[in-house]
């Protein structure tokens, strides 16, 4: 029996050797891996693209560490192209750009282009790319001078990486400038309110310069606190004079001819929706799963959690919503950190998809299945999952309520079914002025516009195709979490004012914000609260995030971000958080009053918090004495704007009062200085009363002073978490 039992043992280890043997040698097949370590012989035999050498230059070794299946010029090749578009994109926009770009390029100038997420490519195999090739980079700055999630490995590869990146080739003629076979053009998006505009590009432009590379034409960048748009049109011109120059293209030449759709349109009759595997109805990629577990949660794939607490923060008085909402994370394997977002996936207003349904006579077919497909065979990425309907792509996929650009508008001038409706789409994409005042500083909606121009009740035939192409996907809207992972580790809280308001332009019409209003439709849902309007449907791909009578889910992902505590706890802080600006605060204070409780020592905890009134907007009003109840030298010094019998407050003059404390706790204590809120008038009216404060306290000249705060800033001891 004994050897029995041995050789049963000896067959049972063999074959486990051999089934891991098999899972290791197809890993690749069995994973769905989308790397490779090495380069196959047949890869090799491909591969003349290395960088232009002169005569009787040493040879060039291959790192063989190139992964070959993320390889864009391998693609490039194949697919004959020799213009690629980079896209590093947040919103949706810088993308959108790109695209925009690429699709002019071949129908103007008979370019063969493509465009390319940062992250679906191996970049250290730029200096691979031809010298008559070119690159275009088209990259958002996120945050305080952050770059998108999908361009962070390219960024921490280039810039904030080794002083000369390791890149695909190992030898060069000169090691310190691995690229000088990259031409390139670059583009960038950002907000002037913000202290590092557009510096992910701007670092990009010089780092690939410093490398040896050659930027054609000029660098090109966009103000979203201005007028990003018209930033993009008035560059783009002399950028393509610029690449026509560099490719040796008439640039006065440039075809005008009609237009080449990028996507196929093909509805399904019931009989074939029958044979479908599945269509779509608001979900977004499959899951992607970590090996042999849960699937991972990202600005891809959102995670839809339930809300297990929603309450309404202002008090009856107030004229205004601000919603408190606890979202349960249980078991998704999502994890967060006080200071980081949490990303809400909206959908668009009923109203906004049946308005743009109407106009478009879709209205009778909005249950009708589709398949969406890229009418360039090289291309692969789709907008959204398909088959769908349009009833989906309206309300989940692309966003109609933001403002149309002024180049689609123009784009529409041959569709309309009259000469008065010609002349003002004409109008409307052209002049500058009358595109500002009709739609962009009016946030009419894509549907609002066409109503405007063609008469309510009046519609249009409009290529549906087109409309794809030219409609941004429907983004997430990040919120500053307001809770502690270490007080709540299984859920988070966010805190949103539920935006509504009249433009100055079109004080008779009301703007809903996205996002907010989606959150205050869930909030009625749960509450009973009765009908909300706009009417968002929040049920979720067939009725799947509601759960039982009242309960709904919301999905969710989460942004890590730099806007951190000390890791010192014992140092002081002091919070400069106006309205929901308080939001990331109650976080910091959640985890600070954590590690009182866990032993730790904390320092002081100083929080300036301002408001219109006490009895109206005062948020988390009675939360915070028992927060702060433990922590020493904690305290929430409040500002009141519009609080009757008293002189209007605001948190900088709380400041001024407050200055020698402020001065004792980040001079003296060397303690950090946070603030979040409004970026184009609080945050600059604080940072302006800091240098104040260090004028006067720390008797400095007004330039030590500003030299002094911009120290602070560069030591991570003044952070900012601010929108504009």
């Amino acid at each position: 029996m004994a050897d029995a039992a041995i050789d049963t043992l000896d067959i049972a280890i063999l074959g486990a050797v051999l089934v891991g043997s098999g899972i290791y040698w197809f890993k690749d097949k069995l994973l769905g891996s989308s790397t490779s370590t090495s380069i196959n012989k047949t890869n090799l035999a491909k591969q003349p693209l290395v960088p232009m050498q002169k005569p009787n230059a040493p040879a060039l070794k291959i790192n063989k560490t190139v992964r070959k299946t993320r390889d864009f010029v391998e693609k490039m090749r194949e697919t004959d192209k020799t213009v690629i578009f980079f896209y590093g994109s947040q919103t949706g926009t810088a993308e959108d750009y790109a695209a925009r770009l690429a699709k002019e390029g071949t129908q103007r100038y008979n370019l063969k282009t493509m465009t390319a997420d940062l992250e679906d490519y191996d970049m250290n195999l730029l200096d691979t790319l031809p010298a008559d090739h070119l690159a275009v980079f088209v990259l958002a700055t996120y945050g305080e001078g952050e770059p998108t999630d999908n361009a962070v490995d390219f960024w921490e590869h280039l810039v904030s990486g080794e002083d000369v990146p390791e890149f695909s080739v190992g030898d060069y003629e000169d090691s310190d400038k691995p690229l000088t076979n990259l031409s390139f053009v670059m583009f960038g998006l950002g907000n002037r309110t913000y202290e590092h505009y557009n510096s992910v590009c701007r670092r990009v432009d010089e780092k690939l310069q410093a490398l040896g590379a050659t930027r054609i034409g000029e660098r090109g960048e966009g103000d979203d606190d201005g007028s990003l748009e018209e930033d993009f049109l008035s560059w783009k011109d002399d950028m393509w004079k610029a690449t026509c120059d560099f490719l040796g293209i008439d640039f006065l030449a440039g075809n005008s001819g009609p237009r080449q759709a990028t996507y196929k349109v093909q509805e399904h009759t019931a009989e074939e929706v029958e044979g479908l595997k599945k269509v779509y109805h608001g979900e977004h990629q499959e899951p992607k799963f970590m090996l042999g577990s849960r699937p991972t949660y990202d600005s891809k794939n959102p995670y839809a959690a339930p809300i297990s607490v929603s309450r309404e923060l202002f008090t009856t008085a107030a004229d205004r919503h601000c919603l408190h909402m606890e979202v349960d994370i249980t078991g998704s394997g999502i994890t967060y950190q006080a200071g980081d977002h949490i990303a809400v996936w909206p959908v668009n207003a009923e109203q906004e998809v049946n308005k743009l349904a109407t106009v478009l006579n879709l209205a009778n077919k909005l249950d009708t299945v589709l398949t969406v497909s890229n009418t360039d065979p090289a291309s692969t990425k789709l907008p959204f999952p398909v088959p769908t309907t349009y009833r989906t792509i309206l309300r989940n996929y692309v966003d109609i309520t933001a403002p149309p650009s002024r180049a689609f508008i123009g784009q529409l001038t041959p569709f309309a079914p009259t000469d008065a409706a010609s002349k003002l789409f004409a109008l409307w994409g052209q002049d500058k002025e009358a595109f500002r005042i009709n739609v962009a500083d009016a946030r009419r909606s894509l549907g609002t516009v066409l109503e405007k121009i063609l008469g309510v009740g009046q519609s249009m035939e409009i290529p549906f195709d087109l409309l794809i192409e030219s409609i941004p996907r429907l983004q997430a809207r990040y919120y500053s979490i307001s809770s502690s992972a270490k007080a709540h580790p299984t859920s988070i809280h966010l805190t949103a004012v539920v935006l509504d308001y009249k433009p100055d332009v079109a004080p008779e019409e009301t703007v809903y914000g996205l996002a907010t209003n989606f959150l205050h439709n869930c909030h009625g849902h749960i509450n009973q609260s009765g009908s909300i309007e706009p009417k968002y449907e929040i049920s979720g791909p067939r009725g799947s995030h509601f759960v039982g009578e009242t309960g709904v889910k919301v999905p969710v992902h989460v942004r890590h971000s730099n806007f951190k505590l000390p890791r010192n706890s014992a140092l002081p802080i002091i919070m400069i958080g106006p309205g929901t600006g308080v939001a990331p605060f109650r976080g910091f204070i959640q985890d600070r009053a954590q590690d009182v409780k866990n032993g730790k020592k904390v320092g002081a905890t100083v929080l300036f918090f301002g408001c219109r009134r006490e009895d109206e907007d005062y948020l988390y009003k009675d939360e915070w004495p028992e927060l702060m109840k433990d922590i020493e030298g904690a305290q929430v010094i409040t500002a009141f704007s519009r609080q009757p019998g008293v002189p209007k407050t605001y948190v900088q003059h709380r400041m001024n009062e407050h200055k020698e404390l402020i001065w004792d706790l980040i001079h003296k204590q060397g303690g950090y200085f946070y603030v979040c809120g409004d970026a184009k008038n609080m945050a600059r009216e604080v940072n302006h009363k800091l240098i104040e404060i260090a004028m006067t306290c720390g008797e400095m000249s007004e330039e030590k002073a500003t030299t002094y705060v911009k120290e602070l800033r560069g030591r991570g001891r003044y952070e900012e978490d601010v929108w504009s």
